[in-house]
């Protein structure tokens, strides 16, 4: 089946702040849109100083040909554009603790960051990873990363859910720190989008 375009739905999350802009010390409210199957992965425990959001991307193909870029944490730039290149500094980037260092594209406010794949489930189509340091703007930073396949009259449908946590930076608002951060989210998760529709139109 030919792959039809890309349909982005990000569905930002609600983001948990006080009437001040900080964050809440609080369980993430969860996301009433993520599918059932998927939706336990995407409860972060969210600390004072901290925010969360979660988008979500759906992509006309198979939930295993998009799990095969998005569970390569030794090769983000496969679908990452931001990302110009990566090495791994511990493991061999297939088992939880492995640890990689990215280099960031020139031009964006961020120049490289040391990450720690956190979970890598192939049964499920769970990826987690945490950044660990680098010189960038998001301290802190964990996501999760889920792909669920359903049905439809046209062939299957993926949905892709990232969520993350992350610390609101002194001198911002919850609120600019989850726009600035699902900016690149949704991007990355548009290229993933495009990416796997470029690899099945070459393999027809």
């Amino acid at each position: 089946m030919p792959c039809a375009a890309t349909r982005a739905s990000p569905q930002p999350h609600s983001h948990i702040t006080t009437a001040n802009g900080k964050a809440l010390s609080s369980a993430c409210p969860g996301h009433t849109w993520v599918p059932s199957e998927v939706a336990r992965h995407h409860e972060h425990t969210v600390s004072t100083g901290q925010c969360c959001s979660a988008m979500a991307q759906t992509i006309a193909a198979p939930a295993d040909a998009v799990w095969s870029l998005v569970r390569r944490f030794d090769n983000p730039q496969g679908y990452k554009r931001f990302i110009r290149s990566c090495r791994l500094l511990d493991g061999e980037g297939a088992t939880v603790g492995s640890v990689r260092e990215v280099t960031v594209i020139s031009g964006l406010p961020a120049c490289s960051s040391r990450e720690r794949l956190e979970i890598l489930d192939d049964e499920r189509r769970v990826f987690s990873f945490r950044i660990l340091g680098g010189e960038h703007r998001l301290s802190n930073y964990c996501s999760v990363t889920t792909v669920h396949e359903a049905a439809s009259p046209d062939g299957p449908i993926s949905m892709v859910v990232e969520s993350y946590v992350v610390d609101v930076p002194a001198g911002n608002t919850a609120e600019e720190t989850c726009i600035f951060t699902d900016t690149i989210v949704r991007t990355n998760l548009l290229n993933l989008g495009h990416t796997v529709r470029r690899q099945i139109a070459n393999a027809a």
